[in-house]
């Protein structure tokens, strides 16, 4: 499922924003301008695949911290809008602060989603999954039939967290498999008492977790089952003469290296934060598993220039089987993106406390795209 748009509005400091969406995906832009918000945004719509949508807002303060926080206009309300549209679906929610009536006390900052619409998109029409209209749910079964859903579904839970019947739904279940596949790395530690640096339980791991605690594992599953062609180019790529590989010690694993100008191995205790970074980012890009949406938000960090250019070379390989969502800092990495597979940058800029896209026309486009209607 390749995602062709992306739109959102009322999210902090994205008052309406609307992306036309590549393989690739890279976004730039000053201190400010909303890269993360933009990134979180694509974000809480895995979560609200996964249940965990009035969670991930509650980290963030609550609905009142999370709706836009610019003036408001007479057409603007005080709620969060997630859109987006595949080769396949067409999905939308809004969620807004909490009805005072009947909520405990307790509960007053969780989000009530207000409507959800899902179509299929089929033959050039759109035809309806799900019309929810706060407690009120219309849904399509397999048959083609509508019906009024009528089990619980919670005030601060999408339908796709709730109706996961493969049988009755298999649209829908269809299309909360593709958003839960989606993967997002934010953030590896690497400092001193960084999990990944100690030695870690090793079992095959086609997948590295979200915050790398099982790079040892996931790393080896590579090297033994996955693609060891690309794993080495981008290994030498970056360390040339040197071999990176998993030491055992029984059930435990941990990374090591050996580098031609030294007599030992060294393990992750001794890497340099910008080494524990590549090989994090190398191992997510090369799981076993490819998602079908990747996102990784300022992947350069701690990294040395000379590696964003095997870093931009694995990006593109990868967005062969996976389509990549990248926020970045770095203009010679988001250069080095355009120069092998011809994708430039979305450029974000802050005016007077929004976030909007450089060079956007009508419909939030940039001007030189082409908007697809359907």
């Amino acid at each position: 499922m390749s995602l062709i748009d992306f739109k959102v509005s009322g999210y902090r400091s994205i008052r309406d924003l609307w992306l036309k969406l590549r393989p690739v995906n890279v976004i730039v832009g000053p201190n400010g301008c909303g890269k993360s918000n933009l990134y979180r945004s694509m974000y809480l719509l895995h979560c609200a695949a996964r249940g965990e949508l009035a969670q991930a807002l509650a980290e963030e303060g609550g609905m009142s911290s999370v709706v836009w926080a610019g003036k408001k206009g007479k057409h603007d309300i005080n709620a969060l809008s997630l859109s987006m549209r595949s080769d396949k679906y067409e999905y939308t929610m809004v969620c807004g602060p909490a009805g005072e009536v009947g909520k405990p006390e307790i509960f007053k900052l969780d989000p009530e989603i207000k409507k959800e619409d899902i179509f299929l998109l089929k033959d050039g029409h759109k035809h309806s999954l799900i019309k929810r209209r706060k407690s009120f749910i219309e849904a399509r079964d397999a048959a083609g039939n509508k019906l009024e859903y009528t089990m619980k579904v919670l005030d601060n839970e999408s339908v796709l967290s709730a109706l996961r019947d493969p049988v009755k739904f298999p649209e829908l279940f269809a299309l909360r498999e593709e958003m839960l596949n989606w993967r997002f790395y934010h953030h590896f530690r690497t400092d001193a008492e960084s999990p990944l640096r100690k030695s870690q339980i090793g079992v095959m791991t086609p997948v590295l977790g979200h915050d790398g605690k099982d790079i040892a594992a996931a790393f080896e599953t590579i090297r033994e089952c996955g693609d060891v062609e690309s794993l080495t180019e981008a290994l030498e790529g970056a360390f040339p003469g040197s071999k990176v590989f998993v030491t055992t010690n029984g059930a435990r694993r941990v990374l090591s290296m050996m580098s031609k100008e030294f007599g030992r191995p060294f393990d992750a205790q001794e890497f340099s934060d910008g080494t524990l970074q590549y090989i994090c980012l190398v191992t997510a890009l090369l799981s076993l598993r490819a998602p079908t949406l990747l996102a990784l938000n300022e992947p350069e960090a701690s990294l040395h220039p000379q590696l964003f250019q095997p870093l931009a070379q694995l990006i593109v390989r990868a967005s062969a089987d996976t389509q990549i969502w990248l926020t970045t800092h770095s203009t010679e990495l988001a250069d080095a993106i355009l120069e092998l597979a011809g994708y430039d940058a979305l450029e974000l800029q802050n005016v007077q406390g929004e976030t909007r896209l450089k060079g956007a026309g009508l419909g939030g486009y940039r001007e030189n795209d082409d908007v697809e209607t359907s």
